[in-house]
């Protein structure tokens, strides 16, 4: 069996900020938080308003996100 070949992209990452990085720059609140293991970059989860986890993947494609 063949292991994923995303988890050659899963780092140890210092957080970016100490909540999702674009909320906080514009005053939005989240739900939840998401820490891209690739970079760092700490962005809010599909159920808050601006969902910048996913837009961070779209932008970046880095694939492993931890909650």
């Amino acid at each position: 069996m063949s292991s994923c070949i995303h988890s050659a992209t899963i780092n140890q990452v210092t957080p970016s900020a100490q909540g999702c990085e674009e909320c906080l720059e514009i005053g939005s609140p989240w739900l939840h938080l998401r820490i891209c293991r690739a970079c760092g970059h700490v962005g809010c989860c599909d159920q808050s308003p601006h969902r910048h986890a996913t837009a961070h993947f779209h932008a970046t494609r880095h694939p492993i996100i931890e909650g």
